[in-house]
């Protein structure tokens, strides 16, 4: 594990799209470098994510590849575009809280999402995220009144999504313990599946107008109080043995929604293996009093 940032990841992400929209096209570095008016070591600082582009820059890049700007931020063999909706893939049945396709937003809110990552909400501007949604800012407004509007629309994606995803999770188990253990490892895969969505979540809450705040809060205490319920419930059942279920609920929802600070996709340890991780330390941090042997890693579930 390796401490990271979205913001690293996104550039990553247009770094290696960049270079290999450019490698698919057959051209060089300087034939890439010279028209964007810098030097071939920036371009290749930005191919390798090690340096970010300015939003005049991607859409520059965009026309020099030939592609929609939102194209830079997708990986090359990434198959057909995604659904021009703004949604995300929540599940349907209970057996697919664990699945996590490829993230669906329509342009718009992709360009906002791609913007708040790389400059935050106060840094983005319209113009800005109309360049990396392929769109007039004329165009962008037909859409959405602004970026608050855009923000609230991020967030209250995000909320259904995760909800969606602990109901399903929950209602997979039969025990408190189980219910505990499955929505667990359903939080700590959503934000490291999701970590950019939760990342923007954790960070520009604090921008919402009070209004949407509160919406956004309120779903957030649905999702504390699941995890709340199940703990109170193995406590009166003598299963965990902490003395403040509260607190101890509270520390293992604020330590998965942590995860977007440092988790990377491609680093040395899967969603999956973070998850069954999660699970044990959470199992730890309320005392839990297994009956039986502890399970393996993985899906299985701690015994009642």
């Amino acid at each position: 594990m390796e401490d990271d940032d979205p913001r690293a990841a996104h550039r990553r992400a247009l770094g290696a799209s960049a270079r290999g929209l450019r490698l698919a096209r057959g051209l060089t570095l300087r034939d890439v470098a010279a028209p964007l008016g810098i030097s071939v070591a920036t371009l290749s600082a930005i191919e390798n994510g090690r340096t970010g582009a300015s939003s005049a820059r991607v859409a520059a890049l965009a026309t020099l590849l030939d592609v929609p700007v939102q194209r830079l931020f997708s990986p090359v063999d990434d198959g057909p575009p995604a659904r021009p909706a703004a949604s995300v893939d929540g599940p349907r049945t209970t057996a697919d809280w664990r699945r996590f396709e490829t993230l669906a937003l329509d342009p718009a809110l992709a360009g906002a999402l791609s913007s708040f990552l790389e400059f935050g909400y106060h840094g983005a501007t319209m113009r800005t995220i109309a360049e990396r949604a392929g769109l007039s800012v004329p165009g962008l407004y037909h859409h959405y009144a602004g970026k608050q509007e855009m923000l609230l629309a991020i967030l209250d994606l995000t909320m259904t999504d995760l909800l969606a995803r602990v109901t399903a999770a929950r209602a997979d188990g039969a025990h408190p313990v189980t219910r505990f253990a499955l929505v667990v490892e359903c939080l700590a895969l959503f934000h490291t599946h999701r970590r950019e969505l939760g990342f923007v979540g954790a960070s520009e809450m604090r921008s919402l107008e009070p209004a949407a705040r509160e919406r956004v809060a309120t779903a957030r205490r649905q999702v504390q109080q699941v995890v709340d319920d199940e703990v109170a419930a193995a406590v009166g059942l003598g299963a965990f043995g902490t003395d403040t279920p509260h607190e101890a609920a509270r520390a293992v929802v604020t330590m998965t929604t942590a995860l977007p600070q440092w988790f990377r996709a491609d680093g040395p340890t899967s969603a999956e293996q973070v998850a069954a991780q999660y699970v044990r330390f959470a199992l730890d941090l309320v005392r839990h009093r297994p009956t039986d042997p502890a399970p393996a890693p993985g899906r299985a579930t701690p015994p009642a």
